[in-house]
């Protein structure tokens, strides 16, 4: 890890609005994995985006909008987050959105095969597309006609575009966490 936790009595003055904000949200909509430790400091993208406030106080502007109302279903957002955090070898995304994606009815041998770098051949219509599109966004180049087709049928163009976006995203938080070196939780390695 490259960058030590904050804890919360060493806040500066811009920190502070943005931790009480960061931690209010992540209490209410982040369950499951850890996030806070035993002393308050924030786990995960939290930190890194805590230590840079002008950086990180947007980002979670953005992360709140695609995660406290989506309109598409919880676990077509789990195997794009997923597919992503796969892509970019993401340990901490990965182990915190396979705890989340359990808890939305992933059976592991779906999740594994993600995590692998595959596409499960027993998806639903609706994760199969979520599956494709982010692939296709995280390999680069524009994304095919036939996939965004695909989307907006089965998502609507907010859906869509939810979609795109929430791919963007967690590229974002994978590039985050790999490059502040962020790791899975001691206590949840094994």
């Amino acid at each position: 890890m490259r960058l030590p936790l904050i804890q919360p009595d060493a806040l500066t003055e811009e920190q502070k609005p943005l931790y009480a904000d960061m931690r209010s949200g992540i209490e209410k909509n982040f369950k499951g994995f850890a996030t806070i430790d035993g002393d308050g400091a924030l786990l995960g993208p939290w930190n890194p985006w805590l230590h840079q406030p002008k950086f990180g106080g947007p980002i979670w502007e953005l992360t709140k909008a695609m995660s406290f109302s989506p309109s598409l279903p919880k676990p077509v957002r789990e195997i794009a987050i997923l597919v992503t955090g796969a892509h970019f070898h993401s340990a901490y995304e990965i182990y915190a959105h396979v705890i989340a994606a359990e808890q939305r009815g992933l059976s592991d041998d779906t999740l594994a095969t993600i995590v692998a770098g595959q596409r499960p051949g027993d998806l639903p219509r609706d994760q199969a597309i979520a599956y494709d599109i982010a692939s296709a966004l995280v390999g680069g180049g524009v994304l095919p006609a036939l996939s965004y087709r695909q989307a907006v049928q089965e998502f609507g163009e907010h859906g869509a575009a939810e979609l795109i976006y929430l791919v963007g995203l967690y590229c974002m938080v994978s590039v985050t966490l790999n490059g502040f070196d962020v790791p899975v939780p001691e206590e949840e390695r094994g």
